[in-house]
Protein backbone atom coordinates (compact mmCIF):
# COMPACT_ATOMS: atom_id res chain seq x y z
CA UNK A 1 0.00 0.00 0.00
CA UNK A 2 2.72 2.52 0.93
CA UNK A 3 4.56 1.80 -2.31
CA UNK A 4 1.42 2.61 -4.30
CA UNK A 5 0.99 5.93 -2.51
CA UNK A 6 4.63 6.89 -2.86
CA UNK A 7 4.62 6.04 -6.58
CA UNK A 8 1.47 8.10 -7.18
CA UNK A 9 -0.60 5.10 -8.32
CA UNK A 10 -3.06 5.97 -5.55
CA UNK A 11 -3.45 9.21 -3.64
CA UNK A 12 -4.64 7.98 -0.23
CA UNK A 13 -3.37 4.94 1.62
CA UNK A 14 -4.65 2.96 4.57
CA UNK A 15 -2.24 1.03 6.75
CA UNK A 16 -0.51 0.91 10.10
CA UNK A 17 1.05 4.20 11.12
CA UNK A 18 4.34 2.40 11.78
CA UNK A 19 4.83 2.24 8.00
CA UNK A 20 4.88 6.04 7.81
CA UNK A 21 7.54 6.10 10.53
CA UNK A 22 9.75 3.68 8.63
CA UNK A 23 9.39 5.71 5.42
CA UNK A 24 10.21 9.00 7.14
CA UNK A 25 13.29 7.51 8.81
CA UNK A 26 14.50 6.19 5.45
CA UNK A 27 14.86 9.80 4.32
CA UNK A 28 11.93 10.08 1.92
CA UNK A 29 11.48 13.80 1.22
CA UNK A 30 7.83 13.63 0.19
CA UNK A 31 6.98 11.29 3.07
CA UNK A 32 3.58 9.97 4.08
CA UNK A 33 1.54 11.88 6.64
CA UNK A 34 -1.25 10.35 8.73
CA UNK A 35 -4.37 12.54 8.56
CA UNK A 36 -7.19 10.36 9.95
CA UNK A 37 -7.01 7.63 12.56
CA UNK A 38 -9.42 4.69 12.44
CA UNK A 39 -8.54 1.77 14.73
CA UNK A 40 -6.82 2.26 18.07
CA UNK A 41 -5.49 -1.21 18.84
CA UNK A 42 -3.77 -4.12 17.19
CA UNK A 43 -6.60 -6.07 15.62
CA UNK A 44 -5.23 -9.57 16.06
CA UNK A 45 -6.17 -12.14 18.67
CA UNK A 46 -4.06 -14.64 20.53
CA UNK A 47 -5.24 -18.19 19.91
CA UNK A 48 -4.03 -20.92 22.27
CA UNK A 49 -3.92 -24.64 21.67
CA UNK A 50 -5.50 -25.15 25.11
CA UNK A 51 -8.40 -23.25 26.66
CA UNK A 52 -6.73 -21.06 29.30
CA UNK A 53 -9.09 -19.63 31.88
CA UNK A 54 -8.11 -16.21 33.29
CA UNK A 55 -5.25 -15.82 30.79
CA UNK A 56 -2.37 -13.50 31.69
CA UNK A 57 0.80 -12.59 29.83
CA UNK A 58 2.70 -14.86 32.23
CA UNK A 59 1.05 -17.82 30.47
CA UNK A 60 3.25 -17.04 27.45
CA UNK A 61 6.53 -17.54 29.29
CA UNK A 62 8.52 -20.42 27.84
CA UNK A 63 6.03 -20.94 25.00
CA UNK A 64 6.28 -20.67 21.23
CA UNK A 65 4.07 -18.10 19.50
CA UNK A 66 3.55 -17.76 15.76
CA UNK A 67 3.64 -13.98 15.71
CA UNK A 68 3.62 -12.94 12.07
CA UNK A 69 6.38 -11.15 10.22
CA UNK A 70 9.34 -9.51 11.90
CA UNK A 71 8.59 -5.81 12.37
CA UNK A 72 4.84 -6.44 12.16
CA UNK A 73 2.65 -4.99 14.88
CA UNK A 74 1.33 -8.30 16.34
CA UNK A 75 4.86 -9.61 16.95
CA UNK A 76 6.16 -6.28 18.25
CA UNK A 77 3.11 -5.74 20.46
CA UNK A 78 3.49 -9.19 21.98
CA UNK A 79 7.17 -8.58 22.68
CA UNK A 80 6.29 -5.25 24.32
CA UNK A 81 3.61 -6.92 26.46
CA UNK A 82 6.08 -9.60 27.55
CA UNK A 83 8.83 -7.15 28.38
CA UNK A 84 6.60 -4.76 30.32
CA UNK A 85 5.39 -7.72 32.37
CA UNK A 86 8.90 -8.69 33.36
CA UNK A 87 9.43 -11.45 30.80
CA UNK A 88 12.63 -11.04 28.77
CA UNK A 89 12.44 -11.71 25.04
CA UNK A 90 14.66 -14.78 25.29
CA UNK A 91 12.20 -16.49 27.66
CA UNK A 92 9.53 -16.81 24.96
CA UNK A 93 9.90 -17.81 21.31
CA UNK A 94 8.03 -15.39 19.02
CA UNK A 95 8.43 -17.11 15.66
CA UNK A 96 8.38 -14.59 12.79
CA UNK A 97 9.42 -17.06 10.09
CA UNK A 98 5.96 -18.30 9.10
CA UNK A 99 4.31 -16.45 6.22
CA UNK A 100 1.18 -14.52 7.21
CA UNK A 101 -1.10 -16.54 4.93
CA UNK A 102 0.27 -19.81 6.30
CA UNK A 103 0.00 -19.09 10.02
CA UNK A 104 -3.35 -20.74 10.75
CA UNK A 105 -2.40 -23.79 8.69
CA UNK A 106 0.95 -24.07 10.47
CA UNK A 107 -0.78 -23.88 13.85
CA UNK A 108 -3.36 -26.49 12.86
CA UNK A 109 -0.45 -28.65 11.75
CA UNK A 110 1.06 -28.56 15.23
CA UNK A 111 3.48 -25.64 15.03
CA UNK A 112 3.48 -23.42 18.12
CA UNK A 113 1.62 -23.17 21.40
CA UNK A 114 -0.06 -19.91 20.40
CA UNK A 115 -0.74 -18.03 17.16
CA UNK A 116 -1.82 -14.44 16.45
CA UNK A 117 -4.69 -14.29 13.98
CA UNK A 118 -7.04 -11.63 12.67
CA UNK A 119 -10.76 -12.08 12.30
CA UNK A 120 -12.55 -13.91 10.83
CA UNK A 121 -9.69 -16.47 10.79
CA UNK A 122 -9.35 -16.57 14.58
CA UNK A 123 -13.04 -17.35 15.10
CA UNK A 124 -13.05 -19.91 12.27
CA UNK A 125 -10.13 -21.77 13.83
CA UNK A 126 -11.84 -21.75 17.23
CA UNK A 127 -15.15 -22.89 15.75
CA UNK A 128 -13.40 -25.79 14.02
CA UNK A 129 -11.92 -26.90 17.34
CA UNK A 130 -8.27 -26.19 16.61
CA UNK A 131 -7.73 -23.55 19.29
CA UNK A 132 -9.18 -21.07 21.73
CA UNK A 133 -9.16 -17.27 21.60
CA UNK A 134 -7.66 -16.26 24.95
CA UNK A 135 -6.69 -12.60 24.51
CA UNK A 136 -6.75 -9.53 22.32
CA UNK A 137 -3.25 -8.54 21.27
CA UNK A 138 -4.50 -4.96 21.09
CA UNK A 139 -5.62 -5.03 24.70
CA UNK A 140 -2.19 -6.32 25.72
CA UNK A 141 -0.39 -3.52 23.85
CA UNK A 142 -2.57 -0.49 24.60
CA UNK A 143 -3.81 2.41 22.49
CA UNK A 144 -1.90 3.27 19.31
CA UNK A 145 -2.87 4.67 15.88
CA UNK A 146 -3.02 1.09 14.64
CA UNK A 147 -4.59 1.91 11.28
CA UNK A 148 -4.88 5.33 9.73
CA UNK A 149 -5.34 7.05 6.40
CA UNK A 150 -2.29 8.74 4.94
CA UNK A 151 -1.14 10.63 1.88
CA UNK A 152 2.05 12.19 0.64
CA UNK A 153 2.93 15.46 2.32
CA UNK A 154 2.66 17.31 -0.99
CA UNK A 155 -0.76 15.84 -1.79
CA UNK A 156 -2.19 16.96 1.55
CA UNK A 157 -0.81 20.45 1.02
CA UNK A 158 -2.16 20.70 -2.54
CA UNK A 159 -5.54 19.02 -2.04
CA UNK A 160 -7.02 20.30 1.24
CA UNK A 161 -10.63 19.85 0.12
CA UNK A 162 -10.08 16.17 -0.69
CA UNK A 163 -8.41 15.53 2.66
CA UNK A 164 -11.13 17.43 4.50
CA UNK A 165 -13.89 15.49 2.76
CA UNK A 166 -12.18 12.15 3.31
CA UNK A 167 -11.66 12.92 6.99
CA UNK A 168 -15.31 13.90 7.45
CA UNK A 169 -16.45 10.71 5.69
CA UNK A 170 -14.24 8.64 7.97
CA UNK A 171 -15.71 10.41 10.99
CA UNK A 172 -19.20 9.50 9.80
CA UNK A 173 -18.11 5.87 9.69
CA UNK A 174 -16.77 6.06 13.24
CA UNK A 175 -19.97 7.72 14.42
CA UNK A 176 -21.98 4.90 12.85
CA UNK A 177 -19.93 2.21 14.58
CA UNK A 178 -20.29 3.88 17.97
CA UNK A 179 -24.04 4.41 17.62
CA UNK A 180 -25.15 1.03 16.26
CA UNK A 181 -25.23 -2.55 17.46
CA UNK A 182 -23.03 -5.36 16.21
CA UNK A 183 -26.00 -6.80 14.35
CA UNK A 184 -26.72 -3.49 12.61
CA UNK A 185 -23.07 -3.14 11.61
CA UNK A 186 -23.03 -6.74 10.36
CA UNK A 187 -26.04 -5.97 8.16
CA UNK A 188 -24.00 -3.27 6.41
CA UNK A 189 -20.79 -5.25 5.88
CA UNK A 190 -22.08 -8.80 5.39
CA UNK A 191 -21.70 -8.69 1.60
CA UNK A 192 -17.97 -8.10 2.01
CA UNK A 193 -17.58 -11.40 3.88
CA UNK A 194 -19.35 -13.95 1.66
CA UNK A 195 -17.62 -16.90 3.34
CA UNK A 196 -18.64 -15.88 6.88
CA UNK A 197 -22.08 -16.63 8.31
CA UNK A 198 -23.92 -13.54 9.47
CA UNK A 199 -24.23 -14.93 13.02
CA UNK A 200 -20.45 -15.38 13.14
CA UNK A 201 -19.93 -11.90 11.71
CA UNK A 202 -22.10 -10.42 14.48
CA UNK A 203 -19.96 -12.20 17.09
CA UNK A 204 -16.77 -10.93 15.44
CA UNK A 205 -17.98 -7.32 15.31
CA UNK A 206 -19.07 -7.58 18.94
CA UNK A 207 -15.63 -8.86 19.92
CA UNK A 208 -13.99 -5.84 18.30
CA UNK A 209 -16.52 -3.54 19.97
CA UNK A 210 -15.87 -5.13 23.36
CA UNK A 211 -12.14 -4.56 22.83
CA UNK A 212 -12.72 -0.84 22.19
CA UNK A 213 -11.07 -1.16 18.80
CA UNK A 214 -12.12 2.09 17.10
CA UNK A 215 -11.21 5.69 17.86
CA UNK A 216 -14.07 8.02 18.71
CA UNK A 217 -12.71 10.59 16.27
CA UNK A 218 -10.08 10.65 13.54
CA UNK A 219 -7.80 12.76 15.77
CA UNK A 220 -4.44 11.08 16.40
CA UNK A 221 -3.10 12.07 19.83
CA UNK A 222 0.60 12.60 20.40
CA UNK A 223 0.68 10.17 23.36
CA UNK A 224 -0.76 7.40 21.17
CA UNK A 225 1.74 8.11 18.39
CA UNK A 226 4.54 8.10 20.95
CA UNK A 227 3.30 4.76 22.26
CA UNK A 228 3.54 3.05 18.90
CA UNK A 229 7.12 4.30 18.68
CA UNK A 230 7.75 2.80 22.13
CA UNK A 231 6.52 -0.57 20.89
CA UNK A 232 8.66 -0.37 17.73
CA UNK A 233 11.70 0.75 19.68
CA UNK A 234 11.29 -2.06 22.20
CA UNK A 235 11.42 -4.52 19.29
CA UNK A 236 14.67 -2.99 18.02
CA UNK A 237 13.01 -1.76 14.81
CA UNK A 238 13.22 2.02 15.38
CA UNK A 239 16.34 3.71 13.99
CA UNK A 240 15.35 7.06 15.48
CA UNK A 241 12.26 8.73 16.87
CA UNK A 242 10.09 10.24 14.14
CA UNK A 243 8.46 13.63 14.88
CA UNK A 244 4.75 13.59 15.62
CA UNK A 245 4.24 17.12 14.27
CA UNK A 246 5.55 16.07 10.85
CA UNK A 247 3.88 12.67 10.51
CA UNK A 248 0.43 13.58 11.85
CA UNK A 249 -1.88 16.23 10.40
CA UNK A 250 -5.04 16.70 12.48
CA UNK A 251 -6.22 19.81 10.64
CA UNK A 252 -9.64 18.40 9.78
CA UNK A 253 -10.11 16.04 12.72
CA UNK A 254 -12.53 16.48 15.59
CA UNK A 255 -10.52 16.41 18.79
Amino acid sequence: MTAAVLSGDVQIGFCGSEATIYIYNQGEKDYLVNFAGLTKRDGSFLVAREDIKNFTVKDLEGKKILGGREGGMPAMTLEYALNTNGISSDKTDIDTSVDFASMSGAFIGGNGDFVTLFEPTASELEKEGYGHIVASVGQLGGVVPYTSYNAKKSYIENNPKVIEGFTKATQKGLDFVHSHTAEEIADVIVDYFPDTAKSDLIDIVQRYMDNDSWFDTTYIAEKDFNHIEEIIDNAGQLDKKAPYDKLVNNTYANK
